[in-house]
């Protein structure tokens, strides 16, 4: 396996690798905190950092598989972004453990400035979480955010927008190595705990927001999807793809617009469209993005390719509101599987 991968291994801020494909109420694990429940927590590192991490010809990343059993990887290099993506999935204690190597490798490589008020390296790392999942890291009125902290000693800093083009947020977590890894293994317990409410994220990709005609961003495979297709029914891939000559509005530049195409699940598609078409009329309305549905599945998942045209901002509010609509979905039926749950046990 390669130091570096494709970012569709990635399955967003906590979500349950399964092998089979069900609907988001039937999908629920019975038991989320087993100790054979693995979920996929990813952060934003530099490129140098990066270059710690994966260590010559791999090296580094190699080792820290084989000493943890998580699976590891990076985001591809992409020219004139800085910013790229840690991906590890494996089970909690795993993670803890792989992001405990990785921050104490990243602190020896670079020493901070000697602090006197503590004898430990102070460092930290930012982690991408879902944005429908930070209340379940928050916890009402902070509590459980506080008691993370005052159990692990690190400091958390949650942040209050969304990353561009996507439904990620950062949570910074700083103190020691040791400090950091305890506050990661506390809130990869709470995202598994809570992980239906991940499905449907829309993963945040380093330089998107910033993509230009002709740019490598796209043909070097990085933008070609992020494939989050398991068992949740969440937006499976989100691309770009070279501009339409297809505007939206007459008042757009069409230098300035993006196509991107995500995959939609089959039985998400009818909640997506609405009756006699209301909720996607609704959303090119509110986004200015143009947004078409291709009339046959895109293979034999069922899944419908779902093409998104417009500005990177108008691009982004589609997203977001897409989103938000398969969220809605998902609620509404985990609500009344529960409902009927309840009914039967009467």
């Amino acid at each position: 396996m390669s130091a570096e991968h494709p970012q569709h291994q990635s399955t967003g801020a906590a979500q349950l690798l399964t092998n089979t494909k069900a609907s988001p109420a039937a999908s629920r694990s019975p038991s989320p905190t087993s100790a054979h429940d693995i979920l996929t927590l990813r952060a934003l590192v530099t490129t140098k950092e990066a270059g710690v991490i994966i260590g010559k010809g791999g090296k580094n990343v190699a080792d820290l598989r084989e000493q943890t059993g998580v699976r590891a990887g990076v985001s591809k290099v992409i020219p004139g972004v800085h910013e790229r993506v840690l991906t590890v999935g494996g089970s909690v204690d795993a993670i803890a453990k792989a992001y405990n190597l990785i921050i104490t490798q990243l602190v020896s490589s670079s020493p901070p400035p000697v602090s006197l008020s503590s004898s430990s390296p102070h460092t930290s790392i930012r982690l991408l979480i879902s944005h429908n999942l930070m209340g379940t890291v928050i916890g009402r009125n902070g509590l459980k955010i506080k008691a993370i902290q005052d159990a692990s000693g690190a400091r958390m800093v949650a942040s209050k927008e969304m990353l561009p083009q996507s439904t990620e947020r950062i949570v910074e977590v700083q103190g020691s190595p040791e400090a950091i890894s305890r506050a990661i293994e506390e809130i990869a317990k709470c995202l598994l705990e809570d992980w239906e409410r991940g499905a449907g994220t829309v993963q945040f990709q380093p330089g998107v927001g910033e993509e230009r005609l002709g740019s490598r961003r796209s043909a070097n495979g990085f933008s070609g999807g992020l494939n989050t297709r398991r068992s949740t029914g969440d937006i499976p891939r989100r691309g770009s793809s070279p501009p339409s000559p297809q505007s939206p509005s007459m008042t757009q530049s069409p230098a300035n617009l993006r196509t991107q195409n995500i995959l939609i699940p089959a039985d998400m598609v009818g909640c997506i469209i609405g009756r006699n078409g209301s909720k996607i009329t609704e959303i090119r309305r509110l986004s200015g993005s143009k947004i078409s549905i291709a009339k046959a599945p895109h293979d034999n998942s069922g899944e419908r390719m779902f093409t998104i045209i417009g500005t990177p901002a108008a691009n982004e509010k589609a997203l977001f509101l897409l989103y938000n609509q398969l969220e809605s979905e998902k609620e509404r039926r985990i609500g009344r599987e529960q409902q009927q749950q309840q009914d039967s046990q009467e």
